[in-house]
């Protein structure tokens, strides 16, 4: 009796043995740990030998999912990361700030300008003015057909802000439709220079450049 008690402890305690090697594997899994395998000294036949193939097989399809997780993650990252590249060239694209003359700056204005798209425009060409210390900014709207309210007001808040840095800012490019168009709303446009096209606004200032140089040589 004495040694089948001790034969019934004994494959207890193996057991246990066993189930905690069961628990640790798995605990290496859950910490993501997926090179950890179950070794069985039991016969390919014992129901433990058949667990053992169980877990070794679902810890092996969990490291086939994780790599392609993790194949997948850099993918869409480097995807993203392009993407981002791609805007940033399309808002430097779509705010061009050409230096027509020393110290003059030409901002064309093509297609629809909404809240975002002026922001950013108003910062690249505040930047422009800082970096170029440019003091005159103009402002090309040729390229727009439309004008409502709310473009004709981010134009005002452009040009105050060119303004609010020292430099004086031109608006060139109205055509006769929005001409009408600001007239009939009411915008009060009398705080910006406006010019026919950007080479009037351009040749204007040239010439007032070349005045305000010979009246200084003159009062030498």
């Amino acid at each position: 009796m004495a040694g089948a008690g001790d034969s019934h402890n004994d494959l207890a305690e193996l057991m246990l043995e066993r189930i905690a090697d069961i628990l640790l594997v798995v605990a290496d899994v859950g910490n993501g740990d997926y090179s950890t395998r179950l070794r069985s000294d039991f016969p390919s036949d014992h129901p433990l030998s058949t667990l053992y193939e169980g877990i070794n097989q679902m810890i092996s399809s969990l490291a086939t999912e994780q790599q392609r997780s993790a194949a997948y993650q850099q993918e869409l990252e480097e995807k993203l990361a392009m993407i981002e590249v791609q805007r940033a060239a399309i808002r430097e694209l779509s705010t061009p700030i050409i230096e027509v003359w020393e110290g003059v700056l030409c901002l064309p204005v093509v297609g629809v300008l909404d809240s975002t798209r002026s922001a950013e425009m108003t910062e690249a060409l505040l930047s422009a003015i800082v970096e170029k210390k440019a003091d005159c900014a103009i402002i090309d709207i040729t390229g727009i057909q439309v004008m409502d309210t709310g473009t004709a007001d981010h134009f005002l808040r452009m040009a105050r802000a060119v303004r609010l840095l020292g430099a004086n800012c031109l608006l060139t490019g109205i055509n006769p439709a929005i001409a009408q168009t600001i007239i009939h709303m009411g915008v009060d446009l009398s705080g910006v220079v406006t010019h026919r096209t950007m080479r009037n606004a351009l040749q204007r200032y040239v010439e007032r450049f070349l005045d305000d140089r010979d009246d200084e040589l003159n009062s030498r």
